[in-house]
């Protein structure tokens, strides 16, 4: 039987002032908060998320939300200019040691911005913000960058554009890695990336990730000086992913692409194909402003912060306890 008490108390202070320090930082550059439902009738079909159905008792459904991302959007479509959410969101099939299924995401986009003006403001984020905590670690001033394409040469002589599964497969094996079931490229390179890569970062140190395959850019622009690539980038805080952020698709042909490249990929890896939110492509139709915008897990900047070790200890109340 679950325990009924909550399992983060130590934490809860410390979260309290995370959220206040994240709201001020916002407030500060003039950016608004702004609230969007959890529940929405279509989800997004990236093969790498899976989202949960909800159930109403006359039968109505609908998908929790993975992120607030398309309906944030569809208010910059409709003029709201600099905006951000501290939000509640669920994906499926994510539980361990880093992974709740229901967990805390500050996402915020700015007007103008393109990825590497605003992953210098994500940067400037976590440090201004673990600077101002009693007791909290703060990483070595400054960042790391390094290209995608240049992490997975340098480290394992792939490239990432030009290998095959079954290339991945065969590095994954020299470094120790064993997975079950039948990944294709982009599952192993994310395996790789997640799992071998990223163990290798500097555990004090910020290391920002950009320029990913086009395969895997969801709704990021593709790259002008690197073809096949996006401009989308990934901050990780040593060996642990904190953020994910993109200069964002705008072109509504390109993104009706991609949606049907992803719904090709889910039924190839066998993944469930909810229904798509309809209304989120009608708002890429009407017109999405020049902008870049990023996503950050509050829980997992937490657990950097405070030097948990497990994201049931910033959690009150984890899945099995909820």
């Amino acid at each position: 039987m679950a325990d009924w008490r909550p399992s983060a108390a130590p934490a809860r202070p410390h979260r309290a002032r995370l959220n206040a320090l994240l709201r001020e930082f916002m407030a500060e550059r003039g950016l608004l908060e702004v609230e969007t439902p959890v529940l929405s009738r279509g989800a997004p079909l990236d093969p790498g998320v899976e989202s949960w159905r909800a159930q109403a008792p006359d039968a109505a459904a609908g998908y929790l939300q993975t992120s607030p991302e398309y309906p944030m959007k569809r208010l910059l479509a409709a003029g709201a200019g600099d905006i951000y959410q501290l939000a509640r969101v669920f994906r499926g099939e994510e539980q361990g040691p880093r992974h709740n299924p229901e967990f805390s995401l500050l996402e915020w986009y700015r007007l103008g911005f393109d990825d590497r003006r605003l992953a210098d403001e994500l940067v400037e984020l976590v440090h201004t913000v673990a600077a101002r905590g009693p007791g909290w670690f703060r990483p070595r001033p400054g960042v790391r960058r390094v290209r995608y394409a240049d992490l997975f040469l340098d480290a394992l002589g792939l490239d990432p554009l030009g290998c095959s599964a079954r290339e991945c497969a065969v590095v994954a094996e020299r470094a120790g890695l064993s997975i079950a079931g039948d990944l294709d490229r982009d599952g192993w390179l994310d395996a790789l990336m997640a799992l071998v890569l990223a163990a290798g970062f500097e555990p004090d140190r910020l290391i920002l990730v950009h320029d990913y395959p086009e395969s895997q850019a969801v709704l990021a622009r593709s790259s002008d000086e690197h073809p096949g690539y996006a401009r989308r980038f990934e901050l990780y805080w040593g060996d642990m992913e904190l953020a994910n952020g993109f200069h964002e698709l705008t072109d509504p042909g390109v993104f009706a692409a991609r949606r049907e490249r992803d719904i090709e990929r889910r039924r190839r890896n066998g993944q469930q194909i909810p229904e798509a939110d309809h209304l989120f492509a009608r708002a890429m139709h009407a017109g999405l402003p020049d902008c870049a915008g990023v996503a950050l897990g509050v829980d997992r900047l937490l657990m950097r912060l405070i030097g948990a070790e497990r994201i049931d200890g910033v959690i009150d109340f984890p899945w099995g306890r909820a």
